[in-house]
């Protein structure tokens, strides 16, 4: 029979997770209780309930970082004028995931902790440079994002520690971003593919830097440095068609899709070079449909 504890500070969250066996602390639980309901566990578990934890919660603007807590609801990140302001990436990203009741309870730290390859958060979070920050009864420690995802459902999180924060570091301003989710269905979808561009650009216009990353279309989300390279120096507003396309091969070179009910390994493949394409494109010209990469006036 699984045990539910809930903890009222980071303190007692982390004795607890110390104290008994088989434990899983849980926040929002819009992911482990599913699981647990298709797969009920051989040993019994027990919950330890975060989500009234008050060091686990809010965003907060601090001197180098914005502190996202790991508790927090997706809902409150898409509201939030200091995540409009410093991460509209991760703003984008937040509206996209599920229903509102589902952002209502849905948070940051479980998304990460869930390591799903079709994360929403994970995309922006890349681009962004986040790190996470864990805490355990030894102490804290902090790393990137994209060092704590090793794959699908794998962390470096350690039993008795917990991820108590998310810190998305100021940086220079960002020209021109954005999020894009491809699912079956318009809305409340899993990602068929998701991307997250950003592009930074010199007093000249042209790009000074560059950063994509993708979701599904790998065991973590992927980056792809080598099309982001080739992109510096080319005009923001209208990059050079071919440097374009070298950047597109090089994205579909560099993703490792999979076949599964939801799409094709090489509808995938496309879909992400498109994605990159549209992101490129001048912004006067008719989009491209993300899945063909033929215009589409809508």
């Amino acid at each position: 029979m699984t045990r539910f504890h809930a903890a009222h500070s980071l303190t007692e969250a982390l004795a607890l997770l110390h104290e008994e066996t088989d434990t899983r602390p849980m926040a929002g639980g819009t992911d482990i209780l599913v699981r647990m309901r298709r797969s009920p566990p051989a040993v019994p578990l027990t919950l330890i309930g975060i989500e009234g934890v008050p060091e686990l919660q809010g965003i907060r603007e601090e001197p180098s970082w914005l502190s996202i807590g790991a508790a927090t609801p997706f809902a409150a990140i898409a509201a939030s004028p200091l995540i409009a302001a410093h991460a509209p990436l991760l703003q984008d990203a937040a509206r996209a995931v599920g229903a509102p009741a589902i952002r209502n309870m849905a948070t940051l730290g479980g998304n990460l902790c869930t390591a799903s390859p079709a994360g929403d958060s994970l995309p922006p979070l890349y681009v962004l440079d986040a790190e996470v920050e864990l805490a355990s009864k030894a102490g804290r420690r902090r790393m990137a994002v994209s060092d704590f995802i090793l794959g699908p459902g794998e962390t470096q999180l350690e039993p008795g520690e917990i991820l108590c924060r998310v810190l998305v570091p100021h940086a220079p301003p960002i020209a021109r971003c954005q999020f894009e989710k491809v699912g079956r269905r318009r809305s409340l979808a899993i990602a068929v593919a998701s991307f997250a561009g950003l592009l930074r650009v010199d007093g000249a216009g042209r790009i000074a830097g560059a950063r994509f990353a993708f979701g599904s279309v790998g065991p973590a989300a992927v980056t792809v440095p080598e099309a982001e390279a080739l992109l510096r120096g080319q005009l923001a507003v209208q990059p050079d068609p071919a440097a374009v396309e070298r950047a597109v091969l090089a994205v579909c070179a560099t993703v490792r899709p999979i076949d599964d009910l939801r799409a094709s390994a090489s509808y995938r493949r496309a879909l992400a070079g498109n994605l990159l394409r549209r992101f490129l494109s001048p912004p006067s010209s008719p989009g491209l449909n993300a899945a063909t990469g033929h215009a589409s006036h809508g």
